[in-house]
């Protein structure tokens, strides 16, 4: 199989913007993005029209119903971007022949775990949000068993809307902020995911077999409230940090008190050290400072 061209969804997100970043670093490939005027989400029934304009050798989709609280309101529209748009894809995919990658969530777990979860381990999201994505995962991989699903967490970057510029800007606006200290997880730098996907597509162009789940975080487990002190230190803010509970902070979706994730899998097959999460924070801070 020879891959040039690879159309992107969802290129003004988190992730589909450090692809197309990070793009320039890999001229072998052609890549299209298209963001929600261009390919809607929420419209399938268009989607086999749309990408047969495009012709491309393998499809990523970066797009996704994100809004956690509001999905508890917005049932039908992040289920159908979720889990009906996921199925559609996978299926064009399968029809043409070509890779299709797309990407889960922690939230696919319930929580309960003490060790990191593994990509085998079975599904019980506690959120409606976490539902769709769990979803989404078994209908694209039963309709087109070749699907790669990278389940990531806690996604940041220094482009779009994520907790490390949300924290950054409340700090300077406010003397004191409480933050939940009592949820574990792997915070996830969108620049290291898209580099590890970008290697992905290489790695089947030059002739490897890769399909199913994997999980991509950055190392280190850490909690909210431990995270949002490295952003103050690193940010150099003044701002007074409190660690509260979950049950302090009640939310429309319940959140997984435990949500790390194992990466050995994807560290393996990829032959990638991922960079610990400090390390790709202070990297994104230092990017927004420059920008």
């Amino acid at each position: 199989m020879s891959i040039h061209k690879i159309l992107v969804t969802g290129a003004n997100g988190q992730l589909g913007w450090e692809l197309s970043q990070a793009a320039d670093l890999f001229p072998a490939f052609e890549f299209v993005f298209v963001d929600r005027n261009a390919m809607d989400l929420s419209k399938p029934a268009e989607f086999k029209g749309i990408i047969e304009l495009f012709e491309p050798d393998a499809i990523i989709n970066t797009a996704a119903y994100t809004a956690v609280d509001k999905a508890e309101d917005e049932k039908e529209l992040a289920h159908t971007i979720n889990a009906i748009a996921v199925k559609e894809l996978a299926k064009i995919a399968k029809e043409r022949a070509i890779p299709f990658i797309t990407y889960s969530t922690d939230y696919v777990f319930n929580g309960n775990a003490n060790s990191p979860y593994l990509t085998d381990t079975p599904l019980d999201p506690v959120n409606y949000y976490g539902a769709t994505k769990a979803e989404g995962e078994q209908l694209a991989l039963a309709e087109n068993p070749e699907t790669i699903i990278i389940r990531t967490s806690w996604v940041f970057s220094s482009h779009g809307n994520n907790f490390v510029k949300t924290m950054m800007r409340l700090m300077k606006d406010r003397d004191s902020l409480n933050i939940v200290g009592d949820q574990k997880g792997r915070p996830t730098y969108a620049k290291d995911l898209a580099l590890a996907t970008i290697k992905i597509i290489a790695l089947i162009n030059s002739g490897k077999h890769m399909s199913g789940i994997y999980h991509f975080a950055n190392t280190g487990e850490t909690t909210w409230f431990a995270f949002a002190e490295k952003i103050k230190s690193f940010a150099n803010i003044e701002c007074d940090l409190k660690a509260i509970s979950t049950s302090q902070y009640p939310t429309p979706a319940k959140r997984p008190a435990y949500s790390v994730l194992d990466t050995k899998k994807i560290e393996q097959v990829l032959a990638i050290q991922i960079p610990h999460w400090e390390t790709a924070l202070k990297q994104c801070i230092d990017q927004l400072g420059q920008s």
